[in-house]
């Protein structure tokens, strides 16, 4: 009994020498979230919209999202830089910085997009969002916990089997009605829920030892998105129909902006207070404004057994919210000469209850 008070007492010493790098709230970093959230469940929609109105794919849909996005952060950090020259790094110092997690980022963040629009397209904007963002959390409990020693106790054992148990009741539920090719969209919609956890995962590990970097590390994930769609974008086709060239632009513009430049650099900027787990429950707001959306917009209509299905996916992240810590996420030691470089530390993820 002896050994884990000393444990015990251990934990709440080295807490006491530990102090949070983020410069945000653990409040501040759930509304960045929160926001974050509420832009990408407008942008199935958007992208659906230019599947008809422009005639062009997923991966350019992507494509012309990233490069809109990159546009609008490469002009907001050029402002930073002539406001805060001495406070604000350079593009190239970041990504001379953290080269291995820009790239990462970046290719985790085209291949989260890229299947996401893919699942759309093929299975209807409320069961692909719902497949990604309810999948996604459970992804990420796993990883956290093997990656970043973030525990989620018994709540994730009953995480893991309300998920699984709902996605095999979509897969076996789904129709027509919401898409020409449901199952296939919930492959994407896993797919992106790879790319999803890991992105998040990275953006936590990193975001927690570097947030005052947050938006340059954004800016970099981007452009090498970006690099990384075009090739594909070119092969599948990519510039879009111009019948309406105003609608086709504003479309691309919108989501550049909104579920991108701003909903991206918000999320990212988040990861720094809170942590990675909680971010995936906070982000259930995607789905819920995307099945509204899906439902009165797009007049899909969801069968008993999707309906119990989704329940249960939700229910999986509601469980993980069951089990959640309280305080601020992820100290670091303050004196540590790593964090003034802005490389990852490897360091567990402290609780409120260890």
């Amino acid at each position: 009994m002896g050994c884990p008070r000393r444990h015990r007492d251990g934990n709440q010493s080295r807490r006491s020498q530990l102090q949070s790098s983020s410069p945000l709230s653990v409040r501040q970093g759930v509304l960045y979230v929160a926001i974050a959230a509420t832009a990408w469940g407008t942008g199935g929609a958007v992208a659906a919209e230019l599947y008809d109105v422009g005639g062009i794919g997923p991966i350019s849909t992507s494509f012309w999202r990233f490069l809109a996005g990159l546009g609008l952060l490469l002009a907001a950090h050029l402002v930073r830089r002539s406001r805060r020259p001495k406070t604000a790094p350079s593009l190239r110092a970041t990504l001379a910085a953290n080269p291995r997690p820009a790239l990462i980022t970046g290719f985790g963040l085209a291949v989260y997009q890229t299947a996401y629009f893919a699942a759309v397209q093929q299975a209807g904007l409320t069961v692909a969002t719902v497949v990604t963002l309810g999948s996604g959390p459970v992804l990420i409990a796993v990883g956290a916990r093997l990656t970043l020693g973030e525990r989620t106790g018994a709540a994730g054992t009953a995480a893991v089997g309300s998920g699984v148990v709902g996605l095999v009741l979509l897969m076996g539920g789904v129709d027509g009605s919401t898409g020409p090719a449901p199952v296939l969209g919930i492959g994407y919609a896993l797919l992106s829920a790879a790319g999803y956890a890991g992105v998040t995962l990275l953006g936590r590990f990193s975001g927690r030892e570097n947030a005052g970097g947050a938006f340059e590390s954004t800016v970099t994930g981007f452009a090498v998105g970006t690099v990384c769609l075009l090739p594909m974008a070119l092969m599948e086709g990519l510039l879009p129909d111009m019948e309406h060239p105003a609608w086709t632009l504003s479309l691309i513009l919108y989501l550049g902006a909104a579920p991108t430049a701003l909903a991206y650099t918000l999320f990212f900027a988040g990861l720094g207070a809170v942590r990675a787990t909680t971010a995936s429950v906070v982000a259930l707001i995607e789905p819920l404004t995307a099945a509204v959306i899906g439902i009165l917009v797009f007049g899909e209509r969801l069968n008993a057994i999707v309906l119990t299905g989704t329940a249960l996916l939700l229910f999986a992240v509601l469980f993980l919210a069951a089990d959640e810590g309280t305080g601020r996420a992820t100290p670091q030691r303050a004196s540590d000469p790593d964090l003034s470089r802005g490389q990852p530390v490897s360091q567990p993820t402290t609780r409120a209850e260890d």
